[in-house]
């Protein structure tokens, strides 16, 4: 016959009972694991618990402290505005005069019977007492004063805040033509000779800016000077200026296509067409070149061709590898491409 199992004893029964087994039968942790798991449940725990039993008591809270707190300040904020009575005293309300039956700060003009008036001769009490209000009337005699005298009806008829009923009851007193007379320009059409007629002012002031020539010559472009170029249609005193200006730092035009290089110039083809048609380069020019060697960088960098950063470099490389003896020494400075070598091949010379 078998024989029954043992019962446990009281120490293996709580054993069962513990975390550490219940973890391991039923996750299937190890021993390591269930004690691991238990401690980081307990580290937990602790970082719950232990703020609660650290945190400080709150301050309980007195209402009658708090009122009567309050009551201080209000009492100083009291006291604080009866003593600061100098504001007041310092900014007075502006008061005006009131004049009129309507309240009106402006005093009031006794009206006039209408009668034949010159308008440039009126004051601005002459024009509100003939019912034109104080704001227009002093409008209206700044705007005299300021144009040199009205010329017509239709300037006052413009005039801003002047109601078309006030213009109407005075447009028939008011002693100037309706509109103003129209000037008379001369003629732009050639006569028989093929000249234009004179204009109406000459002899007696000449005119400011003289009528460019119908049929104008080339002439050479590295020799003209800004009176000259200002004969080209399209041309004044600042292109003309420009021209010249960039055709010094080059040292010479050797193209007529480098005026598209001017600055003033680059967004207008059609000046460009012009110039290029009145002007030409004479055959064998000379450029003023420069030496590349002696030259300091304040007189390179000044060519248009070169620049700021170009020109120091090309003076850094001669002072390190000495003068340059041809252009093919001169395309050793890393900056300077082929291109820019060939367009500063007639400008430079190597002494």
């Amino acid at each position: 016959m078998a024989a029954s199992p043992t019962p446990p004893g009281p120490r293996r029964f709580w054993a069962t009972l513990s975390p550490l087994h219940w973890l391991r039968r039923s996750f299937g942790y190890s021993r390591a694991e269930a004690r691991g798991t238990v401690g980081l449940l307990l580290l937990i725990l602790l970082f719950i618990v232990v703020p609660l039993l650290l945190r400080p008591e709150l301050p309980s809270y007195l209402p009658d402290d708090d009122a009567k707190g309050l009551n201080e300040m209000t009492a100083q904020l009291k006291a604080h505005r009866s003593v600061e009575t100098g504001f007041a005293s310092r900014y007075p309300k502006r008061e005006f005069p009131k004049f009129g039956r309507g309240g009106s700060r402006f005093p009031t003009v006794a009206r006039v019977r209408l009668a034949p008036f010159d308008p440039n001769a009126l004051t601005a009490e002459g024009w509100e007492a003939r019912g034109v209000p104080h704001f227009v009337a002093a409008r209206i005699v700044k705007y005299g004063a300021a144009a040199g005298g009205f010329k017509a009806k239709a300037q006052l008829k413009k005039m801003y805040g002047l109601d078309d009923s006030v213009y109407q009851r005075l447009a028939p007193f008011i002693q100037l033509p309706d509109e103003a007379p129209k000037r008379e320009y001369a003629s732009n059409r050639p006569g028989a000779d093929g000249k234009f007629p004179p204009f109406a002012n000459d002899g007696a002031t000449p005119s400011k800016f003289p009528r460019k020539p119908r049929n104008l010559q080339p002439f050479d472009l590295n020799r003209a000077d800004t009176t000259q170029l200002m004969q080209i249609r399209g041309i004044g005193a600042g292109r003309a200026r420009w021209v010249v200006k960039y055709r010094n730092q080059l040292g010479g035009y050797l193209r007529e296509d480098q005026l598209d290089e001017v600055f003033v110039l680059r967004d207008a083809p059609d000046l460009r067409d012009s110039l290029k048609k009145y002007t030409f380069v004479a055959p064998g020019f000379a450029p003023q070149a420069v030496n590349v060697n002696t030259a300091p960088f304040e007189e390179l960098y000044l060519h248009p061709y070169l620049g700021k950063p170009r020109a120091r470099l090309i003076v850094a490389y001669r002072q390190q590898h000495g003068p340059f003896r041809s252009m093919e020494d001169l395309k050793k400075v890393p900056v300077l491409k082929t291109e820019d070598v060939e367009k500063l091949r007639p400008y430079l010379r190597f002494e």
